[in-house]
């Protein structure tokens, strides 16, 4: 039997994120025989490397904090070197950069680059460094779009889209309708996310329905800034801030509806797994959101608060329609968006990757 591959993704931390579940849940599930996969973060350990432990998956850290290490850029050609992986799969921008430099300077046979972002071809300066990858992944269409807008061949991109654990994530026993008016928002606090604009909706919003409430769940730098809008605001009342953590079920369980009103994206976990928990959904149109969010839910135009906030209170004043998105989600999630078929997209691209670089 030939020598599993390995495979050594690699990025910024495993701290709570989608991509960073992703990554975990792909590595976890991959077939044993045939790949072993290994995590390198430029940081220490984070909140998910217990889970990597948990699943068997090594973990390698350049750091020894929540930081980025100090010099990452020179730690990890050593680093790179010492592991030798077959497969070096890059996640986040300063992997897909500086993993793509020392990856080709190293030698490494087969060099993926991945775009799982709305803002990743920026961040990432995909237009001078794609040429640095043997092969992109990217999330969603509207990625691949631009990935070839930017001179990336057909040939070099491939569509993988995410994957939910729908017996992990289930619908609740009661049904959104008879649920508190609950708005949950599970999303890290950064500018991407502009939970801004989902805050000026809410508080339209409690014009109509001044029973509704507002959560909020999830870390990062716009923290500060969105708690002082809401006391400023004199609505820190109705709005609820949540740290994140490694079980959203409960969240989930407790919402009428899911809401998000980022200005940039890929393909969302968080709404995936709303949709697999049966919730509603009331998003902005950007990315790979409308390829989602159909007869499960409503969407609203970019930093469009007014349009947010007409949508989550029509959801809250008949909530009838909420149990009938919520299933209409659930079965799209069960048809389409499985784990196994994200786990063997991957596989297939690996073994043909490396089977093309041996010939």
């Amino acid at each position: 039997m030939p020598k599993p591959l390995n495979i050594l993704f690699l990025l910024e931390d495993l701290c709570f994120g989608g991509t960073q579940s992703q990554m975990l849940t792909l590595a976890a599930r991959l077939d044993r025989e045939r790949f072993t996969p290994t995590f390198l973060t430029l940081t220490g350990k984070t909140d998910l490397d217990q889970r990597a432990e948990d699943s068997c998956i090594p973990v390698r850290h350049l750091g020894a904090s929540r930081r980025v290490a100090p010099f990452f850029f020179l730690r990890l050609r050593g680093a790179l070197q010492e592991l030798a992986p077959d497969i070096l799969v890059a996640c986040t921008a300063l992997p897909n950069i500086w993993g793509r430099i020392w990856g080709r300077i190293t030698h490494i046979p087969v060099i993926i680059g991945t775009c799982r972002g709305g803002g990743s071809l920026a961040r990432q300066h995909e237009r001078a460094f794609w040429r640095l990858a043997h092969h992109m992944i990217c999330n969603s269409s509207e990625l691949h779009d631009k990935l070839q807008q930017l001179g990336v061949p057909s040939s070099r991109v491939a569509c993988i889209g995410n994957g939910v654990d729908a017996d992990f994530f289930m619908p609740d026993p009661t049904q959104p309708s008879a649920r508190r008016p609950v708005i949950l928002c599970v999303a890290r606090l950064v500018k991407d996310k502009d939970h801004m604009t989902l805050l000026r909706a809410f508080a339209e919003v409690l014009r109509r329905a001044p029973e509704a409430r507002l959560r909020i769940v999830g870390d990062g730098p716009e923290e500060v800034v969105l708690r002082q809008w809401v006391s400023g605001h004199g609505i820190s009342g109705s709005v609820d801030f949540f740290s994140s953590g490694s079980d959203m079920r409960p969240h989930y369980a407790q919402a009428r509806m899911f809401a998000l009103s980022s200005i940039r994206e890929g393909q969302p976990n968080v709404i995936l797994e709303a949709m697999a928990c049966g919730l509603p959904v009331c998003a902005t149109s950007t990315g790979g959101i409308p390829h989602l969010v159909r007869d499960n839910g409503l969407l609203a135009p970019v930093r469009d608060h007014a349009a947010l906030a007409r949508h989550c209170a029509y959801l809250l004043e008949d909530a009838s329609p909420c149990d009938m998105m919520g299933s209409a989600g659930r079965r799209r999630v069960e048809k389409d968006f499985s784990f196994a078929a994200m786990v063997e997209a991957h596989q297939r691209l690996f073994a043909r990757l490396w089977a093309k670089k041996k010939k």
